[in-house]
């Protein structure tokens, strides 16, 4: 299995921006597809975005509405997550998370290596 660590998450004001940042061990990061969820107490982990092998990205379009970017550098073994104009609502754990399907998924049931999470604090 894959190691992933996040980093980047903090206390931001509404309409700020952060990137978060999962870094992966080992050697087969570009087999992976990569994935981003975010969890609240008391709630289910909820699907933010997917990316795959090559580059093909799936997004939860109606909690992010376009506000979030995914993206990958394989060369780094790292995968991003790009949060534009957030609002209060986003504020979660977000956990990076590694499936070895061929296809991006928005079941955390797909994805076998879980980062510890990172916390995201939207002030209003």
């Amino acid at each position: 299995q894959v190691q992933l660590v996040e980093s980047g998450g903090g206390l931001v004001q509404a309409g700020g921006s952060l990137r978060l940042s999962c870094a992966a061990s080992g050697h087969t990061f570009y087999s992976y597809v990569m994935g981003w969820f975010r969890q609240v107490p008391g709630k289910e982990r909820e699907f933010v975005a997917a990316i795959s092998r090559s580059g093909g990205r799936l997004y939860n379009v109606d909690s992010m509405k376009g506000r979030f970017t995914i993206s990958r550098d394989n060369a780094k073994n790292t995968v991003y997550l790009q949060m534009n104009s957030l609002k209060p609502e986003d504020t979660a754990v977000y956990y990076c998370a590694a499936s070895r399907l061929e296809y991006p998924s928005p079941q955390p049931t797909d994805f076998g290596s879980w980062g510890q999470g990172t916390q995201v604090t939207v002030s209003s």
